[in-house]
């Protein structure tokens, strides 16, 4: 019994000292970063309940936070036709985004995080001439809460490519740092 915790300790302890020591080496800062993304996104409660992929254009500012942490203030704007009425919705909050470049053993043209969105949904809701909302008509929740993954590829140090994947909006953008 012993010497199974013994393996267990002796690797967690090389495990712990190979990421100290790459701690030191590593300098890699993500923020201050302008990411500009168009993509598409689910959008859901809308006449007679159905859900839609829509056309989204998102942007975010990314600060650095902490080591590998960044925290980024968003919009994003999604507008949606159907025959008797237009909808815009127009999510905004803040998207916190974790980097597991060091952990990955990635290079520095690649960055690789999960991230987390919450804010609310501003709604507009048009309607056509002589029509007017009814039973069926459900709008969306105004809390916005999104889950991410993501990468992306550095072409030079001041420009990059992303594809950002979630439970709502996913993007492919440019990154401007």
């Amino acid at each position: 019994m012993k010497t199974p915790i013994f393996i267990l300790l002796l690797f967690l302890g090389m495990t712990v000292t190979n990421l100290s020591a790459q701690d030191s080496n590593y300098s890699e800062k993500h923020g201050n970063t302008l990411n500009l993304g168009f993509g598409v996104g689910g959008y859901s409660g809308y006449y007679g309940n159905t859900v839609s992929t829509l056309p989204v254009f998102n942007i975010n500012y990314e600060f650095d936070v902490a080591k590998n942490f960044t925290l980024a203030p968003f919009a994003s704007f999604i507008s949606y036709h159907q025959n008797y009425y237009r909808e815009t919705a127009i999510p905004i909050g803040g998207k916190g985004s974790y980097y597991f470049d060091q952990i990955l053993g990635a290079s520095k043209d690649w960055d690789f995080y999960l991230a987390g969105s919450v804010g609310f949904t501003v709604v507009n809701t048009t309607w056509d001439n002589g029509y007017s909302q009814d039973g069926n008509y459900h709008t969306i929740n105004p809390l916005f809460l999104d889950f991410h993954a993501g990468a992306e590829y550095h072409l030079n140090r001041k420009l990059g490519l992303f594809l950002d994947l979630s439970t709502g909006v996913s993007t492919l953008g440019i990154a401007f740092h």
